[in-house]
């Protein structure tokens, strides 16, 4: 029997998993709104912003959705489905990441060839922005991060299959959520490799724009890997 390291857990994934045992159990039903983020942290005798952080973890799983102005709801999914594929974040392992890397090659590299045959001139103002932003971040990790998830969703969007978007929706938020201070660290803690990211997302621009699939395939496989290399190279020197 393979024995996962026990690492202590923070407070929000403790509150993170006790809301998700809620909604297993059907204490709060599909197309419910929980209590406000005041509520929930009287209610757990927490800080507010470790009930945001449970929130989001819960949102990148695809356990909830939030809605501006009127709360957060319980999403009308197969969330029994959600969880037998993809590890609850305070459960994602490295081999687990490593695995969600496999699924963005198979999947964004798709991605990024159909949006050269489908993408319109609003789609590539979309990542235009992103580029312009991953551009003046400066070192800034949260914006560097921030422009990155963006770019990424502009080439899904310009796909033009909702099916996919959803798909590739669920992964990279997963990916995204449980990667974001290693990706603030790793990969936007030095100018240099955030030069570098910039070129590679230049690239897949470049070829969706000039509708040529093929190198927007290799463009995208090219950065996965390079990001993914990036990651675990210095974790494992750490």
């Amino acid at each position: 029997m393979a024995i996962r390291e026990v690492k202590p857990k923070k407070i929000y994934e403790i509150v993170a998993e006790q809301l998700m045992d809620m909604i297993k159990k059907g204490e709060v039903k599909p197309g419910e709104r929980l209590a406000s983020v005041q509520q929930l942290a009287e209610e757990f005798n927490v800080g507010r912003s470790a009930i945001r952080e449970a929130l989001s973890a819960l949102k990148a799983t695809g356990y909830v959705e939030m809605r501006q102005g009127e709360g957060t709801f319980v999403k009308k999914l197969d969330l029994d489905l959600i969880g037998s594929i993809i590890p609850g974040i305070q459960l994602m392992q490295k081999e687990d990441v490593r695995e969600l890397f496999e699924i963005r090659k198979v999947i964004e590299t798709g991605a990024a060839s159909l949006a050269a045959v489908n993408r319109t001139d609003e789609d590539l103002k979309d990542m235009e922005g992103a580029l312009q932003e991953m551009q003046q971040a400066e070192g800034n990790g949260s914006v560097g991060e921030k422009a990155d998830v963006n770019f990424h969703k502009a080439i899904v969007r310009a796909t033009k299959n909702e099916m996919l978007s959803k798909l590739v929706g669920n992964v990279s938020d997963v990916m995204h959520q449980s990667m974001r201070e290693a990706r603030k660290l790793l990969l936007y803690s030095e100018q240099r490799r955030m030069n570098q990211l910039y070129e590679e997302h230049l690239r897949i621009y470049e070829a969706i724009k000039e509708k040529d699939q093929q190198a927007a395939f290799e463009a995208m496989m090219e950065h996965i890997i390079g990001v993914e290399q990036g990651l675990f190279s210095k974790q494992d020197n750490e």
